[in-house]
């Protein structure tokens, strides 16, 4: 059974889809909205910030640099079958930096997700915050099934995950790796195959 998060922070519609400007409880000011092809280079300088550990968590594998092609691929997605969302400082563009993106890619009827909250903002209820608003994203667009691959040492993900009623089971593949799934309708059962590519970047 899933429950309730608890957030702490205060939400502000601005008035465009998927876009709110967010204060947390020690009065940080942040503003979330969907990812845009200019958050480029932003997302290249954020990336610098983060530890090796939430790098390996985010992407499965170590890596050093988030390289130009790499930072346009994730940025410059396709609408069609993609949805990513960015956590932004409330700062003038140059100074700001990116503290959480989440995303899903949609392949065959389900979603594979990926998200990432930086140490600052991390222990808010962001991470929670987010994976909600990409399933309700799903269900808007009728899918059925959302799912994601989260390291096993990664207990963090893994209980947030559990708490908003998403299954899990192993990777066969990989020994390291939990797939966390959930079904978005009655019609998909529950040992449904829920294996798919995962996320390169």
């Amino acid at each position: 059974m899933s429950c309730r998060p608890r957030y702490r922070f205060q939400r502000l519609p601005l008035g465009r889809p998927w876009c709110e400007a967010l204060e947390l409880a020690n009065g940080r000011r942040l503003i979330l909205r969907p990812i845009e092809a200019g958050d480029a280079e932003t997302l290249r300088r954020s990336f610098g910030r983060l530890t090796p550990e939430e790098i390996r968590y985010r992407f499965l594998h170590p890596i050093t640099e988030l390289t130009r092609e790499q930072a346009r691929k994730l940025t410059e997605i396709d609408r069609r079958n993609a949805f990513a969302l960015v956590v932004v400082e409330a700062l003038p563009p140059r100074q700001a930096l990116i503290g959480g993106v989440a995303r899903v890619v949609v392949e065959d009827g389900r979603a594979e997700f990926a998200l990432i909250v930086g140490r600052e903002i991390t222990g808010f209820g962001l991470g929670s915050f987010l994976l909600q608003r990409l399933t309700e994203w799903c269900r808007k667009r009728g899918l059925s099934v959302i799912h994601g691959d989260v390291m096993l040492e990664n207990h963090r993900m893994l209980e947030l995950t559990r708490r908003l009623g998403f299954r899990c089971s192993f990777d066969t593949d990989n020994a390291q790796v939990v797939r966390v799934w959930k079904p978005l309708n009655t019609d998909v059962p529950d040992t449904a195959n829920h294996g798919s590519p995962r996320l390169d970047a």
